[in-house]
Formats: C-alpha cells, sequence, structure tokens
C-alpha cells in the first residue's frame, strides 16, 4: 500500500556599434521585416520579427552532467543538437531548430599553457574573460551575431573564432554563467547542478579509475587541487540559481559509500517569472510518500519521495526530492500521475522522454526525472514569454 505521510551580423570586434540596452525586464528585439533583395553580407542589419532570444544558464563543475541536461532539454524542443556545420571540428557549440548551446570554456582567455604558467586554474576568474562573454550574451539577447571565441580541449588553445546568430533560445553553459553579475542579469531563468562532494568522489572513482586506469591517489589530488577555486568561484553561484538540482547520498542505506542509489533534491525558487514549481499531491503541504509496491517495481532499497517549503539562502523555495531508482520506466506514469504543475503538453510526456533516453546516465533515478521535468518547465517558461511579447505588437515600433 502506498504510504503518505532579427540579428546583426558583425562581430564585437567590429567597427559597427551595438546597440545598449538596460535591463529592466525581459528585453527582446522584435523588428519590422527590412530584409534587402541583396545577398546579405557580413556587417549589414538584417531585421526579423522572429528574434525573441530567451537566455538560459547552466552551472555546473566539470564532470557534473552538464552535457546530459543539455542533451535532455535540446530533446524537448525538438530536433537534433549539432555542432555548426562547415565549422571547426572541436567546436564546443551545440546548435538545433530552436535552440543553440554554448560552452562558456569558450571564453577562457588563458590557454591550457598560459594558465599552467600564471599558476591559474579554469575555475579561476583571471583565466576568464567575463567582459566578452557579457558583451556576446548580450549582443545574442539582442537579436545581433557574434564571432565567438573557441577554446578547443583536444589542444588546449584558444582557436580562430565562429560566427553565432542569436537563436530561439540560448543556453550558456559552464563553469560562470551566474559569477558576473551582468551576465546573471541577461538569464531569464537559471539552474545550478550540485553534486555534493561524496556523490563527485564516488563518481569521478568509478569513471576515472574504471575507465581510465587512474590510481586513487591521483584522483584524490585531482580533486583536492579544484576544491578551492571551485569553493570560492563555482559554489556560490548557486545562491542566485532559479532551480537547483542537488544529488546527495541515499538515505535508505546506512553508510552507502558507493553513490550508485542516489538522492537527488529539486529546490524550485518562488516568485520566479513565468515559472510555477512542481509540486507533489498538495501544493504547500509537507509529504513523505512512499509509492504503492504493486504499482511501481523498485528493488532494495525501494524508492521515497518527499515534497514541502523551505528556506534556501533566505529564499523561499518548493523541495521536491526522491531517493532510490527506478526498476522500470515504464511504471514512471504511476509517479507522474501524482505530480502537478509539470507543464507537458499532454498526459505521460514526462515518462515519455525519460523512455526515449532510457540509455542516458541518471534515467533510472533523480537526476534524470528532474532534469526532464525542468526542460519540460523551460519549454512552457519560453512559450509564456514569446506569448506576452506577441501580444504587445506596439513593442516593435519603439526599436
Amino acid at each position: 500500500m502506498a504510504v503518505c505521510t532579427a540579428y546583426t551580423s558583425p562581430s564585437l570586434h567590429s567597427p559597427y556599434p551595438i546597440s545598449n540596452s538596460s535591463k529592466s525586464h525581459h528585453h527582446f528585439i522584435l523588428s519590422t521585416s527590412c530584409r534587402s533583395n541583396r545577398r546579405r553580407a557580413r556587417g549589414e542589419i538584417s531585421c526579423s520579427s522572429e528574434t525573441n532570444t530567451v537566455v538560459i544558464g547552466l552551472a555546473a563543475d566539470s564532470g557534473c552532467g552538464k552535457s546530459t541536461f543539455m542533451r535532455r532539454l535540446t530533446s524537448v524542443f525538438g530536433g537534433a543538437a549539432e555542432p555548426p556545420k562547415g565549422g571547426n571540428p572541436d567546436s564546443n557549440t551545440l546548435i538545433s531548430d530552436t535552440t543553440t548551446v554554448i560552452c562558456l570554456d569558450d571564453y577562457h582567455s588563458l590557454d591550457r599553457t598560459g594558465r599552467k604558467e600564471k599558476g591559474v586554474t579554469a575555475l579561476d576568474p583571471r583565466a576568464n574573460d567575463f567582459d566578452l562573454m557579457y558583451q556576446q550574451v548580450k549582443a545574442l539577447k539582442e537579436g545581433k551575431a557574434v564571432d565567438k571565441p573557441i577554446y578547443n580541449h583536444v589542444s588546449g588553445l584558444l582557436d580562430p573564432p565562429e560566427l553565432i546568430k542569436p537563436p530561439k533560445i540560448l543556453v550558456i553553459e559552464g563553469l560562470h554563467p551566474m559569477y558576473d553579475a551582468r551576465v546573471r542579469d541577461l538569464l531569464d531563468f537559471s539552474i545550478y547542478l550540485d553534486i555534493s562532494n561524496e556523490v563527485k568522489f564516488a563518481w569521478k572513482i568509478q569513471r576515472d579509475m574504471a575507465e581510465r586506469g587512474h590510481s586513487l591517489e591521483s584522483i584524490k589530488a585531482s580533486i583536492e587541487a579544484r576544491k578551492p577555486d571551485f569553493d570560492a568561484y563555482i559554489d556560490p553561484q548557486k545562491q542566485y540559481a532559479d532551480c537547483v538540482i542537488e544529488v546527495l547520498p541515499t538515505q535508505l542505506i546506512p553508510d552507502d559509500n558507493e553513490g550508485k542509489v542516489l538522492r537527488v533534491k529539486l529546490v524550485m525558487k518562488e516568485g520566479v517569472n513565468y515559472f510555477s514549481p512542481v509540486y507533489l499531491f498538495d501544493e504547500g503541504s509537507t509529504i513523505s510518500w512512499i509509492p504503492c509496491g504493486r504499482k511501481l517495481t523498485c528493488s532494495y532499497p525501494g524508492i521515497k519521495f518527499f515534497y514541502g517549503p523551505d528556506t534556501y539562502f533566505d529564499h523561499e523555495v518548493s523541495v521536491l526530492e526522491m531517493d532510490g531508482q527506478f526498476d522500470r520506466l515504464d511504471e514512471l506514469i504511476y509517479v507522474e500521475s501524482h505530480l502537478s504543475s509539470l507543464s507537458t503538453k499532454f498526459y505521460g510526456e514526462v515518462t515519455q522522454q525519460m523512455l526515449k533516453h532510457a540509455d542516458f546516465p541518471g534515467s533510472n533515478n533523480g537526476t534524470g526525472l528532474f532534469q526532464t521535468i525542468v526542460g519540460l518547465k523551460i519549454r512552457d517558461l519560453f512559450e509564456q514569454i514569446i506569448k506576452e511579447k506577441s501580444a504587445t505588437p506596439a513593442e516593435v515600433s519603439k526599436v
């Protein structure tokens, strides 16, 4: 039984000016069509009423699941996310019909050798160009193309830039999307992936020892070397996030240190524009739920859900928590039917998305479930913003 307790194409380095605008509210460039019949050359202006770039920020440490989250998110919008066609094969950018994902490593101001010479890590703000990051994210949000640099993860060098045109949804992911206040103010929604030290250590051991042949001592040394900069520059960003996915050791297995069974918390800030937190059973209540074993197959140690209000860095939040893992994803519909404010298009869409990507890491636990839910909420946020802007065509004449 259940127990319920329009863009411009010059780069920012060109002599063409980029218009200034203040961020007092969601800013989009809505322009009437002014395309000429001439072939557009770089440096000309093309205006389009389709320019409504929404900017999403995703922050996390290296190896914490950003790439998997991006694949889940782009899948929600449809279309395959691929590197720019005909561009640098080592580009970090992923482009689909709706989304463009930019890796903020591209704004490293120092290459691998330069960081080594100066004794800084990539996490250190001194190794990154926040002025250029701000200028280019702002330009894309305003409907202007940019020549974005490329950090080559293979060679460790800074490659020649690539042209990025303003998409419908721009996702900036990496170590510092919320570090600089100017960049933070450009975000329409922000997410932080918070992996606990215990889980991060277990994951790194599993990956680096089993797959890369690293010794336990070298893994510990690598983690400890990054920790001061992570604590100083990366971790504090979670206080600014609209949504935090926190991955912790399970509480269902005493003294567990393998990191295979996880307790995952979805921390959702209240009062965020265009975003309503997901809830279990009854909004605002405090609920502990062990699903019925006849309706949801799960082996030891089982599954437990929790939902309730809380505070997070002095902000009111709603927290949804899952501890344990699924044995059969097709039975996830039972859990989905008890969750509300999912922003799905049809009954069972969460389950469908999870089944579609059953081979993705975290698909049998709360990481995959909550990443999928956040992806659906971002789709809803985007649609609300576009609908609101479309309802005020008078704004077009002001651009």
